[in-house]
């Protein structure tokens, strides 16, 4: 076995289920043996930004590794982006970089690619990977990739690993599964005591469910345990797409004086608020953070559980909800009664010649849900992931917090390509203008997901802020008619009728990518949007 197969055997190992890449002189060693052994599947697309995007999505997805394999330099540092949104927001990617030979490393000169010196690149990585290794000692190969991998599943969090590309080829043995970390039994049965007697106490105990329920694969148990005790769970905007099963106690997504009332006087009425996974960042508690005591909130998140000012430190969730879920199956209250669920997000799109605003796009993809079930969605940020508040709630994919704009075409592609379901991608004008140009890779791997371009010939979420600016402009660049030349179908709609039968013909069409161009006004904007923005502008 040689470096590269060890290091691919490893991956799979740990669950990793394909590699995106783009492939340079020195990561070719390494895309030889993933073209010649076929240990994983890996899918190449046009721009490295993409396929950062790409392998983030595709771990977010699966609750497990996404990795990405780039060249040194040129390659790497155009993946740097994504790769921060990754750690911005607890994603387990893992970055593969080739690296400059042992040899070449002495030659004294420098070499294409490099920025400074040869090891820039692992230092700046180094600000945005919870582990990193350059395998350039065949001797602790083995172990170094274990630890570093292992770091990536418990961190949930990107980490680096550099070939140096005379390596590639060289004998190595097989990566053995590093040990857990330890933790300690007694401190997290002393812990779930102390939370599950809050809880069991409170009057109005609610959950709020972050993005570490879904990256450690907590979705199903945590539903079971706010089953079992009756308690409703909201999700932070981060964790917007988790719960959606009917059987789920979700009440909704928590945004504060951003978000729906019901919502936000259940989370900050609460006298037991249990926050698991919730990264406190200002879109999730930026404009409502005086509205919830975080000094009287349980707070589990980053292996820490916090109870006022009494904290646990080393307490991995996972072990958390199973010892919560634990005690709840012995000790759950008599005759409860489970929170009653929220109305549906409306559908009911009316068939007329009235202009499009965003609202419409959540009516039309709720009437699809109806009809024909539903699809997992991927989203770019702006305005497109602000309307999906108002869409049934479904599996969902998008940035956040981090925010970086051309996100949800690469990351719709990787849904397909990792779990063989077609997605819906909702992604604005803007963000299209980045990484739409993406979808002509579709038809080399047979994907064919259902892309709506917002286009509203605008940076509008932008505009918002700042309406007087007129760089928020853009050009109108018929992205539906461009579709035809990437291998896909485009339909350009300017009225909800237009809307309603490009979206179903686009639907029942299968074989090649599909993009509905919605054509709106500027300033026409989600109502959680201007809600969201309205709060920002009142707070500061």
């Amino acid at each position: 076995m040689n470096l590269a197969e060890t290091l691919l055997h490893a991956l799979k190992s740990h669950g990793a289920k394909e590699i995106f890449g783009i492939p340079g002189d020195f990561i070719l060693p390494f895309f030889k043996v993933m073209e010649t052994s076929k240990i994983l599947p890996f899918y190449t697309l046009s721009h490295e930004p993409a396929v950062g995007f790409a392998a983030d999505a595709a771990g977010r997805e699966n609750a497990t590794l996404g990795v990405v394999a780039v060249t040194y330099g040129a390659g790497a540092f155009n993946v740097l982006n994504a790769v921060t949104g990754a750690y911005a927001e607890k994603s387990p990617l893992v970055i593969i970089s080739g690296g400059p030979g042992i040899r070449e490393a002495h030659l004294g000169v420098l070499l294409h690619h490099q920025a400074k010196t040869l090891d820039s690149q692992l230092k700046i990585f180094s600000e945005v990977t919870c582990d990193q290794v350059v395998l350039n000692d065949l001797r602790t190969a083995a172990k170094d990739i274990a630890r570093v991998l292992r770091s990536c599943r418990e961190q949930a969090r990107p980490v680096y690993i550099e070939i140096p590309r005379d390596l590639t080829f060289s004998p190595c043995e097989a990566a053995m599964p590093a040990l857990p970390s330890p933790v300690d039994d007694h401190a997290v049965a002393a812990c779930a005591d102390e939370v599950f007697a809050r809880l069991k106490s409170a009057k109005n105990p609610v959950v709020m469910a972050g993005v570490e329920i879904r990256r450690f694969n907590l979705e199903k148990k945590l539903s079971i345990l706010c089953q079992k005790l009756a308690i409703p769970v909201a999700t932070s905007f981060m964790g917007h797409g988790l719960l959606v099963e009917p059987e789920d106690p979700l009440i909704g997504t928590y945004m504060g004086i951003a978000g729906e009332q019901a919502v936000s006087a259940s989370v900050e009425n609460s006298d037991a608020l249990l926050l698991l996974g919730v990264i406190f960042s200002d879109t999730n508690f930026g404009v409502s953070k005086s509205r919830i005591n975080m000094s009287k909130s349980i707070i589990a998140v980053d292996r820490n559980v916090s109870l006022g000012h009494h904290i646990y430190q080393e307490i991995p969730i996972a072990d958390l909800i199973d010892a919560l879920l634990d005690r709840a199956q012995h000790d759950a209250p008599a005759n409860i009664k489970m929170p009653k669920k929220p109305p549906l997000p409306e559908g009911g799109l009316c068939d007329d010649d009235q202009k499009i605003e965003p609202q419409d796009i959540a009516k039309a993809i709720n009437d699809l849900f109806d009809q024909k079930g539903k699809m997992k969605i991927a989203s770019d940020v702006g305005d497109c992931l602000f309307t999906t508040l108002s869409i049934q709630s479904t599996s969902l994919t998008g940035p956040a917090y981090y925010a970086g704009m051309g996100y949800g075409v690469p990351a719709g592609m990787a849904i397909q390509a990792t779990t063989g379901q077609r997605p819906l991608i909702l992604v604005g004008d803007g963000a299209f203008q980045m990484t739409g140009w993406e979808l002509g890779n579709c038809r080399r791997y047979g994907w064919d997901p259902l892309v709506i371009v917002f286009n509203n010939c605008s940076w509008e979420m932008l505009r918002t802020f700042q309406p007087e600016s007129k760089f928020n402009d853009l050009s109108d660049w018929h992205f539906g008619e461009i579709a035809k030349t990437l291998g896909g179908d485009g339909y350009r709609a300017t009225t909800r009728k237009e809307l309603k039968q490009a979206l179903e013909t686009a639907y029942e069409t299968r074989g090649k990518f599909q993009l509905v161009e919605v054509m709106m006004d500027r300033k026409a904007i989600s109502p959680a949007l201007k809600r969201f923005t309205d709060a920002i502008k009142a707070a500061g």
